[in-house]
C-alpha cells in the first residue's frame, strides 16, 4: 500500500473543523445580529463544503486505483446507509448525497482515462450550478474537478497565486451580495473563498509553525467520518445552549471546544490504530471482512504523524 498524502489530510481537517464551526452557527438564532454572525458568514460559511466535495472526488480515484470499482461501489452503499443513520437525527447530513452522486456520476466518469475531458465537464457543472444558485448542485461538479486535479497533478506553483486571487475574488464578490443581493455572487465568493484556503492549508508545511498546524489538522482528517458524525451530534445536543445564547460566542465555544477534544483523540488513537474508530468499520463493511486495524510499530507509515524520535 502507497503511504497517504499528508497534505489532502490536513486540509480534510481544516474542512473538518471549518464544518463544524458553521453547522454549529447554522443550528442557532441569527437575530439580533452580532459580529459573530457577520465573521461566520463571509468568512466561513459555505466554504468548507467545497473543498470537502473536492477532497472527495481526490479521493475517490486513489481508492479506485487501490481497490477497484467493484469495492468502490461498495464503499459508496455503504456511506449511504450511514447518511440514512446520521438522518434519523440530523436533517442536514449529506454523507447520502455524496454517495448518491459518487454512484451516480463519478463511477462512470472514471471510465474516462484522460483527465482533461472531466475537468471540462466539472468547470462545466460548477458553473450551471453557480449562475442558477444551486448550492447542493455545486458538489457533483467539485466531485469532478477533484477528480480531474488528481489526474492531470497541476505544478505546485499554482498555489500561491490561487490563494492571493481567491482571496481577492471571494472579497470583492462577497461585496457585491451584500449591495445586490445575487446570490450567484455569494455562490461565487464562496467559491473563490474555498479556493483560497485550500491553496493556504497545502502551502502551510513550507514554514514551521505551518507545518505544526498542518500536523494538527492531519489526525482531524485522518478520523474525517467519525469526527463529522460525532461533530453533528455535538451540534444536536448543544442546540438548546446555543439558542438560549444571544452573543453567538456559544457557538465559537462549542466549536473550538469540540475540534479541540476530537484533535486530541485523534492524535492518541492514531498513535495506535490505522483508520478512526468509524473508518474501520466502514473499511471493514467495504471489504466483507475484518480489516487489520493496530499499528505494528512506529515506522508504520499508516501513522498519522511520523514520531520525530524514529529516523
Amino acid at each position: 500500500m502507497t503511504p497517504r498524502i499528508r497534505a489532502l489530510d490536513a486540509l480534510r481537517g481544516f474542512a473538518v473543523a471549518g464544518i463544524m464551526l458553521v453547522n454549529t452557527w447554522q443550528h442557532g438564532p441569527h437575530k439580533p445580529r452580532t459580529g459573530v454572525d457577520t465573521a461566520i458568514e463571509f468568512l466561513f460559511q459555505s466554504r468548507f463544503y467545497p473543498i470537502f466535495s473536492l477532497l472527495f472526488g481526490m479521493s475517490f480515484v486513489l481508492f479506485r486505483q487501490r481497490a477497484g470499482r467493484v469495492r468502490l461501489a461498495a464503499r459508496l452503499l455503504w456511506l449511504f446507509c450511514l447518511g440514512l443513520a446520521q438522518h434519523t437525527f440530523y436533517e442536514g447530513e449529506v454523507l447520502t448525497d455524496y454517495a448518491f452522486y459518487g454512484l451516480a456520476l463519478l463511477l462512470p466518469a472514471s471510465f474516462l482515462s484522460a483527465g482533461a475531458p472531466i475537468l471540462v465537464l466539472a468547470l462545466g457543472a460548477i458553473t450551471w450550478a453557480t449562475l442558477i444558485g444551486n448550492g447542493v448542485l455545486l458538489i457533483p461538479g467539485l466531485f469532478l474537478l477533484g477528480m480531474a486535479l488528481m489526474q492531470l497533478r497541476p505544478s505546485p506553483r499554482i498555489l500561491l497565486p490561487v490563494l492571493l486571487a481567491g482571496a481577492l475574488a471571494s472579497s470583492l464578490l462577497a461585496a457585491a451580495w451584500v449591495y445586490t443581493g445575487w446570490w450567484t455572487a455569494y455562490l461565487a465568493a464562496a467559491l473563490a473563498g474555498a479556493a483560497a484556503y485550500t491553496a493556504g492549508i497545502i502551502l502551510l508545511p513550507r514554514t514551521r509553525p505551518g507545518a505544526r498546524l498542518s500536523g494538527v489538522l492531519e489526525p482531524l482528517g485522518r478520523m474525517a467520518l467519525t469526527n463529522y458524525l460525532t461533530g453533528t451530534a455535538v451540534v444536536v445536543l448543544t442546540s438548546p445552549l446555543v439558542h438560549a445564547d444571544p452573543t453567538r460566542w456559544s457557538v465559537v465555544a462549542v466549536a473550538a471546544l469540540t475540534v479541540t477534544a476530537q484533535a486530541l483523540f485523534g492524535r492518541w488513537w492514531l498513535a495506535r490504530y490505522r483508520y478512526g474508530p468509524l473508518e474501520w468499520i466502514w473499511r471493514c463493511l467495504t471489504w466483507f471482512r475484518p480489516v487489520p486495524n493496530r499499528l505494528e510499530s512506529g515506522r508504520d507509515h499508516h501513522r498519522a504523524v511520523p514520531d520525530p524520535r524514529l529516523p
